[in-house]
């Protein structure tokens, strides 16, 4: 397949090293030729330096053979032109374009097809909903929905304190009281794959598969104390704090921002009339702590800078906050990360390019994912299919296959029915699947998980 990518920032980068690694015929457009050559440098992929939105740049990348274009420039009006001008160059092509202003969201969706647009992606409003979620069970650093909301993928750190310190896996039910599978852990920086007999250990973190309905009781269990979420601090006047403080007000939960541009305080102010804005510097310990960042519920720190949010989370530790957030747009250094106590890490990239892969996959692919999370910082994949009539071992217990190395079968859906399967399971047609591997290995079928 071959696939335009009309934008090499963060999101465009990333996508880049992913669909690469896949095997994609790459086309890289960007108007900075030093972008494009870095990628050229690093990838095996083709690079045009111009105005993705000029038929004459299209042309030059060959978008008349082009099967999917994905426009991620900076500006959401270049983005929608894009698409619209592939379109009219290749009426066969799909194409996706990141819409950014909230003022162009709606009409952007009910516009779509005169837009030409396949598909429409918005890192800020994913992100934002992630937090959203985060901050209705504090006691997770992130959470990952299947099913239809049904199922999660949560993620814990074992502390010195963790009942689940110095367990093994096998000893697991006696303690949590509840039917749950851990599919992955990350120990010292690297994923693992645990077995029954695996012992977790402090400063271990590990990734959870329950039905959602349980995860209230997986937390009483274990010992974590929540409580729920009343007043919340955010650092940083942008688009994710814009769309996560109409969320959280419309909740009833009471939202303050810190935002050091005046006239973007101003902005805030007349958007969200229910919030208080508080124009400042939130790297100033003295103005969060008149701002009563140690009374807070939780703090959210999302300014365009990692830095200053990597600062302003280690401050709210310090200060005992129940619950951080950090927002990062670079997780390069996930060992030295791991170390710092920075509550959860969203990463708006990652869940923009987790959505634009689905798409890909599922072009011209029948049975694709349903759904597909990046866990374990990168270094495992969560997917779902759905158990369709070409779906081999059918009605066979799990016992009796053989599955691919490093896959695990961690959730089925019998209808309403929700399993963690053991040795004896099995699926049958209609049935949805959830399973985890290494992100070695592209599973784009559901059958690509049987070892034939």
């Amino acid at each position: 397949m071959k696939i335009i990518i009309a934008g090499e920032g963060k999101v465009g980068a990333l996508l880049t090293k992913q669909l690469s690694a896949e095997g994609y015929d790459l086309t890289l457009i960007d108007a900075d030729i030093t972008v494009l050559e870095s990628s050229e440098g690093r990838y095996d992929v083709i690079t045009v330096q111009g105005n993705c939105a000029s038929m004459e740049t299209l042309d030059q990348a060959g978008v008349k053979e082009t099967d999917l274009l994905i426009a991620l420039t900076n500006a959401d009006e270049v983005n929608l032109l894009c698409c619209m001008t592939a379109h009219g160059m290749n009426p066969y092509i799909h194409t996706i374009a990141r819409i950014r202003n909230p003022e162009y969201m709606e009409q952007v969706y009910e516009m779509r097809e005169l837009f030409a647009l396949s598909m429409m992606v918005t890192p800020e409003r994913q992100a934002a909903a992630e937090i959203e979620r985060l901050l209705k069970y504090p006691g997770f650093l992130k959470r990952d929905t299947f099913a239809k909301g049904r199922v999660e993928i949560v993620e814990l750190r074992i502390d010195a304190n963790h009942k689940l310190r110095n367990i093994a896996l096998n000893d697991l039910d006696s303690i949590v009281k509840c039917k749950i599978l851990i599919c992955t852990v990350i120990r010292n920086g690297k994923a693992i794959a645990p077995g029954g007999n695996f012992v977790l250990q402090e400063g271990d973190r590990i990734f959870v598969t329950a039905p959602a309905a349980t995860l209230t009781v997986l937390l009483k269990n274990l010992g974590i104390i929540t409580h729920k979420v009343k007043r919340v601090i955010l650092c940083g006047g942008g688009r994710v704090s814009y769309y996560l403080a109409q969320a959280l007000l419309k909740n009833g939960i009471d939202v303050q921002i810190v935002e050091q541009d005046n006239e973007r305080c101003v902005q805030l102010a007349k958007l969200l009339p229910q919030a208080s804005i508080i124009h400042g510097d939130a790297t100033k310990e003295f103005l969060l702590d008149n701002e009563g960042i140690s009374d807070c519920d939780a703090l959210v720190t999302l300014t365009g800078m990692d830095e200053m949010n990597i600062i302003i989370s280690l401050y709210g530790s310090s200060c005992r906050v129940p619950q951080i957030i950090t927002k990062l747009g670079r997780l390069e250094n996930n060992t030295i990360l791991d170390a710092l106590p920075l509550g959860s890490i969203i990463s708006p990239k990652e869940l923009c390019c987790n959505n634009i892969v689905r798409y890909v996959r599922a072009m011209n692919q029948t049975g694709a994912a349903l759904a597909i999370h990046t866990i374990a910082d990168g270094q495992t994949e969560a997917l779902e299919f759905e158990v369709d009539e070409n779906t081999l071992y059918c009605g066979i217990p799990l016992k009796r296959l053989k599955l691919k190395k490093n896959v695990l079968i961690v959730c089925i859906t019998h209808g309403s029915q929700l399993e963690i399967p053991n040795g004896d399971s099995s699926f049958r047609e209609g049935d949805t699947m959830i399973v985890v591997t290494g992100v070695d290995r592209v599973i784009y079928q559901l059958n690509d998980i049987f070892d034939d």
